[in-house]
């Protein structure tokens, strides 16, 4: 569902009107509020409500399934309104829930707007780690992000730069680094994962003259990767690591903190970003763009990120699939 005020009803109807070019998927939504929208837009969207995941592939061909979640106040595009926000978290516990059960592939989650959840008890930095608690187990969610031919691991996400580099260890680029070679394997099909290390200083440190984190955090952590059997090359200096040239040389490249990942990954592809979480035990990934409450309700909001996250976790599902049939057999 996401933010009901926001752009993910309109994208999720656009994303159905694409459908021959996708896998079958639903809505836990709520479906008059779809019909309503759609027929503003004037849409050709017609809404089927389904009992159960195992509905919707017979109608996805003529009719957007969705798994009724009853909002509470009538939605105002752009207008945030909090009676909405338990609704919004019981759809992702839903989802989370049907994934742990194997009655779904994967999860795809539209933006929410974490202000507006707040006032329902929501306590987290965003979806990732709200899906981790609700996996159990205590899995460490590691973000990738994927778009233009690009895939980038942050290291450290959501927090200012100087929280960054007072967080950033050799143990916690191991952690990652681990998690995404895994991820590359299990989830997307590459028997040999390539990761490339950027550097935090400019020119990786220029051999300590510009800063010692390349050599007393970063290369340790390089050096326990190796040994672990990954093919890893690093410290690289960020500003020559994303040119098309070096894009070939690696499969994923893990970068120290959230800017230095994603500004090269939205200037490649800004409008078909996907946002994956890997390390859960069910496949998740969301559009790489935020609610667009300015924008909510005119019908422009751009679908193509939606569309590419259906896709990727569609094709995860199929790959992490064939890797537990491998396991077990």
């Amino acid at each position: 569902m996401g933010e009901p005020a926001g752009i993910g009803a309109e994208i999720a109807l656009k994303a159905w009107l694409a459908r021959p070019a996708l896998p079958v998927f639903f809505l836990i939504d709520d479906p008059q509020r779809l019909e309503r929208l759609a027929r503003r837009l004037g849409w050709p969207v017609p809404v089927i409500e389904i009992e159960s995941p195992a509905e919707a592939a017979a109608v996805f061909t003529r009719a957007l399934p969705v798994l009724r979640e009853t909002l509470a106040a009538d939605v105002v595009p752009g207008r945030l309104d909090p009676r909405n926000a338990p609704a919004v978290l019981s759809a992702i516990r839903r989802a989370a829930a049907l994934a742990l059960q194997g009655q779904v592939g994967a999860i795809v989650t539209n933006p929410i707007n974490k202000a507006a959840l707040y006032e329902a008890g929501f306590a987290h930095p965003g979806h990732t780690e709200f899906l981790a608690e609700l996996a159990g187990g205590n899995p460490t969610p590691v973000m990738m992000l994927i778009g233009g031919g690009l895939r980038v691991v942050p290291v450290t996400i959501h927090i200012s730069l100087r929280q960054a580099l007072q967080e950033l260890g050799t143990p916690k680029i191991v952690e990652i680094a681990r998690i995404a070679a895994a991820g590359l394997r299990g989830d997307f099909g590459i028997d040999r994962p390539r990761l490339a290390v950027a550097g935090l200083n400019p020119h990786a440190g220029e051999g300590g003259a510009l800063g010692r984190e390349e050599i007393e955090i970063i290369a340790p952590a390089i050096e326990q990767l190796r040994a672990d059997g990954i093919d890893v090359a690093g410290p690289l200096p960020a500003d020559t690591l994303f040119h098309a040239g070096a894009r070939t040389r690696y499969d994923a490249a893990v970068c120290m903190y959230h800017d230095q990942a994603l500004i090269p990954l939205k200037t490649l592809d800004f409008e078909r970003g996907v946002n994956v979480t890997l390390g859960l035990p069910f496949v998740r990934t969301s559009p790489d763009h935020g609610t667009a409450l300015g924008i909510a309700g005119t019908g422009t909001a751009n679908e193509a990120s939606l569309v590419a996250a259906i896709g990727v976790a569609d094709a995860m599902a199929r790959h992490r699939a064939r890797s537990a049939a491998v396991a077990g057999a």
